[in-house]
């Protein structure tokens, strides 16, 4: 018996948020070497280099295609290429990992509430109450099961451009499934081919502006070694299997998968940086995983 489409989707979606947990570990050892925009901007001109020489070809046969598209790509683009990564590297620089991971929460929410705005597709019991199960898991996790720990938390200038991101990505994921007829003609490869093509270069001034102001970075192995891991993992295969998820399952089922994304930071620090798993990462990872399986299940 053949896979489901749905299933792959979804394993589509846990390769994304794996993805981005090693983003994570990354950013945080690069976090003191690499600017925000610098970051920004070569995480994207290496997915460039990659992508661009190996889909020119389809990209030129099918301009038709691309006007036909026209402005909704452009949008796409600047919200999910340019915008959302930048926003989330400058929050990083000002605020802690777990406010990052905390303020992350709400992306569910916020696809919720578009979703219902932008497609008339509002959340059903089940999802309410498996999203909530699985954002007790990210708290208790957070928290390491001291709710003592989670309310002397503070939020600064850092979160509220968290929050930005959230928001970024939240109405990145909604149009993508409000436009798929306009975007059907495309083939995965081709649509992220077209969004790097059109997302990449406004990074570029913002880039130099940076590095007028604050200098560069040293070209050592592990600030080029972190680079060309967003490069291939964290953009080219994050997003495309972020845009297939959304395209089969649609943004609020993807939207719950980013609570996956503490839950392979731990197992992942665990593997690669030595350190320990404790209960509270059992209990809410645990959490984690039976509602995000419960609240979506049909």
């Amino acid at each position: 018996m053949g896979v489901s489409p749905r299933s792959t989707a979804a394993l589509w979606l846990l390769l994304a948020i794996s993805s981005w947990a090693g983003n994570a570990l990354v950013a945080r050892a690069l976090a003191g070497s690499v600017p925000p925009m610098a970051m920004s901007f070569w995480r994207w001109a290496g997915a460039f280099l990659i992508l661009i020489p190996l889909m020119a070809l389809p990209l030129w046969r099918q301009r038709a295609l691309l006007r036909q598209a026209g402005w909704r790509l452009v949008v796409l683009a600047l919200l999910g290429i340019s915008a959302f990564n930048s926003i989330l590297y400058h929050a990083a620089v000002s605020t802690t990992a777990i406010n990052i991971t905390l303020v992350n929460t709400s992306l569910p929410i916020a696809v919720f509430a578009l979703s219902g705005w932008l497609l008339s597709e509002w959340p059903t019991r089940r999802n309410l109450l498996g999203t909530g199960l699985a954002m007790l898991g990210l708290l208790w996790l957070i928290s390491a099961g001291s709710w003592q720990r989670l309310a002397a938390l503070e939020f600064n200038q850092g979160d509220l451009l968290m929050l930005l991101a959230v928001l970024d990505w939240g109405l990145y994921s909604v149009l993508l499934k409000r436009w798929a007829t306009h975007l059907q003609g495309f083939s995965p490869w081709l649509l992220l081919a077209a969004l790097v093509l059109i997302g990449t270069p406004p990074l570029l001034p913002l880039y130099l502006w940076e590095w007028q102001s604050v200098g560069g970075f040293a070209l050592t192995t592990a600030n080029l070694g972190g680079i060309a891991y967003t490069a291939v993992f964290a953009s080219l295969l994050a997003y495309y299997g972020w845009n297939q998820g959304v395209r089969v399952l649609g943004a609020g089922t993807a939207a719950v998968f980013n609570y996956l994304m503490p839950v392979i930071t731990a197992v992942l620090a665990v593997l690669l940086l030595s350190e320990q798993l404790t209960s509270a990462h059992a209990i809410g990872g645990g959490l984690i995983l039976f509602g995000l399986w419960w609240g979506q299940r049909r």
